[in-house]
């Protein structure tokens, strides 16, 4: 073409386009564009990735990905245009308009999927704990700040006004400095500290069970595991402190400035099944029923050292006596108790809801400092606009990794019987070098 002929042509069109460009008031005000809005995809849609799905239908639902169709029927049937999958890979190999993923599978796929989506260009959206091992947690942080996509974890907590006003009253001094933490969650709420068993019922039809176990060893399927037991197993979970930590700890962490812990020490319960030596206790690979883990963390900003004493299965921290009588430690979930130079603070569980100080009667005298930290527009529709090119969402990856590192080192602690000390820069135990090989797991072959 002719340059005076691609001059007129560019006209002609530009003129031509005009009469089908509507003004998006003319379409009212909640009218989208179509180029406003995300494709989203869902991988482990049956349990909470159904919940986060259901938060983010503002945008197109465009793909559905799970390993068992009977526990996510409910939700293809609730987005029947969206299409299905039992293979993550085949996925994202074939379906190029999708955007962004939500990962909300057993904890032991959350790194392998979430890091093939980022390698892939997606933006992430990663159930709690973000990853399976404290090595998985560290790169996939780096890929993800590699790669410039818009990151987020399902700790929903973070988005909450009680842990911005935690931070704020903390900072402001409210109960002067804090050396001692307490945190604790009733979980597990399922069966823990159990032999495997060792029946093999038939794979349920609408089950893959090789794709469900992805990069854990292969063993035969029983309902232990699935649907919903996994968290129990060290192949596939992450036990209590895996499941309530990243939500309990996220706002210790934020308003505490807490970096990487020096040393992490554990105890836990036992259990003898009948017919098991009492030496061959430990053999179990199922998470103990109850455990304690304490970390240490040195001075940071102005701030002291400070410990932090975790308790799941049951166990507590004793009532502190400023707490009036008939008053609840926590909430259902859990919580938390802040001890300072100048008094006390406790917390429920996610989002250190149900802030107060006690006693009520220091609540009530105690001034509150202005609201200095942005409030959130809601935990999934941060994530929604930092996909969008907005601002980073309030906890991704760079900042969820270091948090799922810290309750993941508990995890360890539990397998080895020192006090471990943490080197967060050669990501080793100077006293514990036997405890180095809990960091990171073999994939299975082919994976």
């Amino acid at each position: 073409m002719k340059r005076t002929n691609r001059r007129r042509f560019i006209k002609t069109v530009a003129a031509s386009s005009a009469f089908f460009i509507v003004p998006r008031h003319v379409l009212g005000r909640g009218y989208k564009a179509p180029s406003d809005t995300l494709n989203i995809a869902g991988i482990g849609v049956g349990g909470m990735g159904a919940a986060d799905l259901q938060d983010m239908e503002s945008e197109n639902i465009t793909a559905l990905c799970d390993v068992d169709w009977q526990v996510a029927a409910s939700t293809f049937e609730r987005y029947p245009n969206a299409r299905r999958y039992k293979d993550y890979r085949i996925m994202l190999e074939k379906q190029k308009d999708i955007d962004a993923v939500v990962v909300a599978t057993p904890d032991h796929m959350h790194a392998p999927i979430s890091m093939a989506a980022i390698e892939a260009g997606k933006h992430v959206y990663t159930e709690k704990p973000l990853t399976h091992t404290v090595m998985e947690a560290r790169l996939l942080a780096a890929a993800a700040k590699k790669a410039g996509v818009a990151t987020q974890m399902g700790t929903q907590g973070h988005a909450m006004e009680e842990a911005r006003l935690l931070c704020e009253w903390i900072w402001d001094g409210a109960i002067g400095d804090i050396r001692e933490i307490h945190a604790w969650t009733p979980h597990p709420v399922w069966p823990q500290g159990i032999p495997r068993p060792t029946e093999t019922p038939p794979v349920p039809e609408e089950l893959d069970w090789d794709l469900w176990l992805g990069v854990a060893p292969v063993r035969p399927y029983h309902p232990v595991y699935h649907p919903g037991q996994w968290r129990a197993w060290w192949d596939f979970g992450t036990g209590g402190l895996g499941d309530m930590g990243c939500h309990i700890f996220d706002p210790i962490l934020w308003a505490m400035k807490l970096g990487h812990p020096v040393t992490i020490e554990a105890s836990h319960s036992y259990f003898v099944p009948k017919g098991l030596n009492w030496d061959k206790q430990k053999d179990t690979d199922c998470f103990p029923r109850a455990c304690l883990v304490h970390y240490q963390f040195p001075a940071r900003e102005q701030m002291p050292p400070v410990t932090l004493h975790w308790y799941d299965g049951g166990l507590m921290p004793e009532t502190p006596a400023e707490l009036e009588q008939g008053r609840k430690m926590g909430d259902t979930y859990g919580g938390v108790l802040y001890i300072g130079s100048k008094g006390k603070i406790l917390t429920g569980s996610h989002g250190a809801r149900a802030l107060r100080i006690i006693p009520e009667s220091a609540m009530r005298s105690y001034t509150r400092p202005p609201k200095t930290l942005p409030r959130s527009i809601g935990h999934r529709q941060e994530w929604i606009a930092a996909c969008k090119g907005g601002e980073p969402a309030g906890i991704h990856f760079e900042k969820a990794g270091p948090l799922t590192e810290m309750v993941l080192l508990g995890n360890v602690a539990l397998r080895v019987n020192d006090k471990l000390q943490w080197d967060p820069q050669t990501m080793t135990f100077a006293n514990a070098p036997e405890a180095n090989a809990f960091l990171h797991k073999d994939y299975r072959t082919g994976w």
